[in-house]
């Protein structure tokens, strides 16, 4: 069998065939998008789903976000982990990565910056600030881990600033990361926290819950850093759109400050 296809020339069938399978192939590839593995620092959880579903609404994308401490993840890189983005709590192991030729080169930027509070659950009239936490009326305080995740780094360095480091050292309480010191506050196992402001959502409010906003002169800044780790199209365009001034709104609107 021969089909024709203008001006006298045929082809066989089975090329006929075979071009309109390519063509097929080629209408699937524009309609599908492609998956991108992102590690990510727990403290950005919220806004980084927020980031991920619009991106994926605008450009058909997938995003498989994992969670963790800056510290795990990075460990994970190292030693090969197939990720496409790392979105850390800090700046310096992204760097370690550039120069260390684990990232594509000239793709590192801060993406947000942190802000620490001391959290506190339930409906105490007692204000929470500085002074409460110099008189020690309480038994636990969650960190994280200072060696994994930066806000645990900065939390050590707020204390180590008021002289508050070896006073409190028995009454400590980590978690891995951020988030785990969270949740060892929220569900009663400390009774306050060093937290990310962005992990207050309205429901811990609304509960009565209180923070005290540490001032940033009693810590280093909490400079979040992204790098590019798989040089793909798709990726590329993730980074991009998290620069965006959409997506700096979702960001700044998740309690975070913008550089």
């Amino acid at each position: 069998m021969a089909v024709n296809i203008g001006r006298g020339t045929t082809l066989p069938g089975y090329r006929v065939l075979l071009l309109l399978f390519v063509l097929q192939q080629t209408i699937c590839s524009a309609c599908f998008g492609d998956e991108i593995r992102v590690a990510a620092a727990s403290n950005f959880r919220l806004a980084m789903s927020s980031l991920a579903a619009n991106f994926e609404r605008d450009t058909g994308h997938e995003v498989l976000l994992i969670f963790g401490s800056t510290g795990k993840h990075y460990a994970q890189i190292i030693h090969g982990a197939p990720f496409d983005a790392f979105f850390a709590a800090d700046s310096e192991r992204p760097a370690r990565l550039e120069q260390n030729g684990l990232a594509v080169p000239a793709t590192r930027f801060t993406y947000a910056r942190g802000q620490l509070v001391l959290f506190r659950p339930g409906d105490s009239a007692l204000p929470l600030d500085e002074k409460y936490l110099q008189e020690g009326n309480y038994r636990y305080l969650a960190i994280a881990n200072p060696a994994l995740a930066p806000y645990g780094k900065a939390a050590l360095q707020v204390l180590e600033s008021l002289g508050l480091r070896e006073s409190l050292k028995q009454r400590l309480v980590m978690g891995e990361n951020v988030g785990q010191a969270y949740q060892f506050v929220f569900s009663g196992n400390a009774e306050l926290g060093f937290v990310a402001r962005s992990q207050l959502d309205q429901q811990a409010e609304l509960t009565g819950a209180r923070y005290w906003l540490v001032p940033a002169g009693l810590h280093q800044p909490i400079d979040q850093q992204a790098v590019l780790l798989k040089d793909t199209p798709a990726a590329r365009d993730f980074m991009l759109y998290v620069r965006s001034d959409k997506a700096i709104t979702v960001i700044l609107e998740h309690g975070y400050l913008t550089p």
